[in-house]
């Protein structure tokens, strides 16, 4: 059994910054995972990537967030964290961990962030 929890989001003016962690607990470690990071789905809208951090160290991001937002992956804590800076009213969504290993997709159980113009 594979458990990731995500946390950190919020309210955030336009032009500030949030961070958000997924912790991975139970039969996988974060360095097992093919790939990690985080995908968001807005009100009306279809789940879109935000982030992935491969196990090769690749990164992977959303065009909407290329040069705002910064991933990182931290093996001794098991925890992936994104960091989003310079944050638009558009990047209101709720954020869910990924992770997939194999042939299996995993997620978080979302976590809300709230950008005000």
């Amino acid at each position: 059994q594979v458990q990731l929890a995500d946390s950190g989001g919020g309210l955030v003016q336009a032009g500030g910054s949030l961070g958000l962690s997924c912790s991975v607990s139970g039969a996988l470690f974060i360095y097992n995972f093919d790939a990690i990071g985080w995908y968001r789905q807005a009100p009306g809208k279809q789940r879109e990537l935000v982030a992935l951090i491969r196990r090769n160290g690749i990164k992977d991001y959303g065009d909407s967030v290329a040069g705002r937002f910064g991933i990182s992956r931290d093996n001794a804590k098991n925890t992936v964290v994104l960091e989003m800076n310079k944050m638009k009213p558009e990047d209101t969504a709720v954020y869910y961990c990924y992770g997939q290993f194999r042939a299996d997709d995993h997620w978080g159980q979302g976590t809300q962030v709230t950008v005000s113009s």
